[in-house]
């Protein structure tokens, strides 16, 4: 009923009749009126060039809200590896339209980020592939070794191409007009830190530690003192550990005893923070097993691991397709 409704309107819009859009479309003009009531739906494989003709998307003819369709957007990037050009200017086109409108320009704008982040990363992997072929062919040649380690996400040793000095003078403006927003200041803090600037990393610290009262203020001092090397990183480390359980602070301390290389700890941490979580449960404590795993050589403790992954996919988010769960099979392929 809502596509015959929303096939109508475009008609009307456009100032046809019934057999003008049956002519266009290669149909019968009883075929329209059918749609039209109700009565029937075009079959599937005329949907694009119904959107086409039209020049609208195809969620638009489901007559789905702007909202509805921007989720629907959003659940495709998530589900998706590489978009084909084609793909991505439809996908662009349809996210600039609803730019335009002011109420919906926040959403849009971060789904065009999401978008590009998404294809970045398929490219980033396409690279990894070529680079280890590369590696390979030319018998380690040092500049597809570079290309390599690049595409990998590899420690840069060179400075001027590690430091984060232009996303910290972005962020650090940011926070000095929004000093309230708490996820803004713990990135910058984290890019500080990475950079070793751990005076200004002290003074936002004391800015975070105004408006928050859980583990983060703690965990922050705690990467600082150890940034300093000055001793006090292991007190600051008890001070976290004494701090009330919740699950969020024990993936934080599985990551912190992970670079500490005592693994045993790390996992049992990871397991204790999927334990405590309500449902949904995320899969990044199950994921960080699998990685500890993989670094231990214990082969089949990381496919244990990649397994809890999909069936905390499947039982807790319900998904059983896409990208991510085809990624994590991969994994469990190439370990088998």
């Amino acid at each position: 009923m809502e596509m015959g409704k929303e096939i109508r309107r475009l008609r009307q819009d456009r100032g046809l009749t019934q057999e003008g859009l049956a002519a266009a479309l290669n149909v019968t003009a009883q075929t329209v009126s059918k749609w039209e009531c109700g009565n029937s739906v075009p079959d599937v494989q005329m949907l694009p060039q119904i959107a086409v003709y039209f020049g609208v998307s195809i969620d638009q003819l489901f007559a789905m809200t702007p909202e509805q369709q921007m989720d629907r957007i959003e659940n495709r990037i998530y589900d998706r590896g590489l978009f084909d050009e084609a793909e991505q200017r439809q996908l662009e086109a349809q996210l600039r339209a609803f730019g335009e409108k002011p109420e919906l320009k926040g959403q849009a704008e971060l789904l065009l980020a999401k978008l590009y982040n998404n294809q970045a990363e398929q490219y980033r992997l396409l690279a990894v592939e070529h680079g280890k072929t590369a590696v390979e062919e030319t018998k380690g040649d040092s500049d597809a070794i570079s290309e390599l380690c690049n595409a990998w996400g590899s420690y840069i040793p060179d400075w001027n191409m590690r430091n984060h000095h232009a996303l910290i003078e972005w962020l650090s403006e940011y926070c000095q007009k929004n000093p309230e927003n708490r996820a803004a200041i713990m990135w910058l803090l984290d890019n500080l830190i990475d950079d070793r600037r751990l005076t200004e990393a002290k003074n936002w610290l004391g800015k975070l530690a105004a408006i928050d009262s859980t583990f983060r203020t703690p965990m922050y001092r705690y990467l600082i003192a150890l940034a300093e090397g000055k001793g006090e990183a292991d007190e600051r480390l008890k001070e976290l550990e004494a701090l009330e359980d919740d699950w969020c602070l024990s993936l934080v301390l599985g990551d912190i005893y992970t670079q500490r290389q005592e693994y045993d700890k790390a996992v049992d941490l990871y397991k204790k923070g999927l334990a405590l979580q309500a449902s949904p449960k995320f899969t990044d404590g199950a994921m960080c097993i699998a990685h500890i795993r993989e670094i231990q050589g214990d082969k089949a403790g990381a496919v244990e691991a990649y397994r809890e992954v999909l069936r905390l996919m499947r039982e807790e988010w319900g998904i059983v397709g896409g990208e991510g769960r085809e990624a994590v099979e991969r994994a469990i392929r190439r370990l088998q």
